[in-house]
């Protein structure tokens, strides 16, 4: 049976407490209109919920919602169980079924990063096939030694780069420093290397017809703009991060093909942060 997300917005001053109460509602009726829910995300203070069902479509999940308490989603979307696995990560749950990281309820908010290497076009044109798939190498193991120190998760392999998703953009940053610092150290003592890489932030259906589409799309035309040894970030990333011990420095907004604005992007000065 299909799976879909759906996500409620604008709740108001709803509380986590009523948000499970609604969705103890929702499992009251749910054979009626053969659904089975199977988890839920919800945003305090920003009063917005993701609800996550197997449902033989989507009017029969809104039917659902409908009967149970009159909560009408504003978006469903349709995802496959292996593209929710790799963005959102694994879904322990506690007795509401409501979602847990470490522990604590999720928000459903991901960082998206995207990395790639510096000219490695160019390399396999002068140097050779081997050169690059060397260099593509040493590329894999620093960026998934930090993905797996900092809870990243390898979404796909692009050919020369990686696009991963993290649950908090502080942990997408210190990634992003240490794929920069490591590559820095190794370049100077051995055959040089750059990563360009680019961080955005967005939750799963959010203005998008696909999970993550939009915050997918703007953290790879980031990366395409950075320049190799360069992290940039989103205007939301740099705000997500207000408190921490990242330093940024702002670039103004740039336009980016696919988005009808400018885009405000921020570079993470890693080189003199503490690692």
């Amino acid at each position: 049976m299909p799976i879909y997300m759906d996500v409620h917005p604008g709740l108001g001053d709803a509380t986590p407490e009523d948000v499970a109460e609604a969705h103890r509602h929702d499992l009251q009726v749910q054979g009626e209109f053969g659904v089975r829910f199977l988890s839920y995300w919800f945003s305090d203070p920003q009063g917005k919920a993701f609800c996550l069902a197997e449902s033989p479509d989507i009017e029969s999940l809104v039917a659902c919602h409908k009967a149970a308490h009159g909560l009408m989603p504003h978006e469903v979307i349709e995802v496959g169980a292996p593209t929710l696995s790799q963005f959102m990560g694994s879904t322990d749950t506690d007795t509401n079924d409501r979602v847990l990281v470490d522990g604590r309820p999720d928000s459903a908010l991901r960082a998206i990063m995207f990395t790639d290497i510096q000219g490695s076009t160019n390399v396999s044109t002068t140097q050779g096939d081997e050169a690059a798939f060397s260099l593509i190498q040493r590329h894999n193991g620093l960026v998934r030694t930090a993905l797996e120190r900092f809870g990243g998760r390898e979404v796909k392999h692009t050919g020369d780069g990686i696009l991963a998703s993290f649950v908090s953009v502080s942990r997408a940053i210190d990634a992003s420093n240490t794929i920069q610092r490591d590559c820095a150290e190794q370049s100077a003592e051995g055959p040089p290397m750059s990563i360009k890489i680019g961080i955005s932030a967005g939750e799963p259906v959010e203005d998008s017809e696909d999970l993550f589409g939009a915050s997918v799309n703007l953290a790879a035309r980031i990366c395409a703009h950075a320049a190799g040894g360069q992290t940039l970030v989103s205007g939301p990333v740099r705000d997500l991060a207000i408190g921490k011990t990242h330093r940024f420095v702002a670039q103004g907004s740039i336009g980016l093909k696919g988005f009808p604005d400018p885009v405000p992007l921020y570079e993470v000065d890693w080189q003199t942060e503490d690692a």
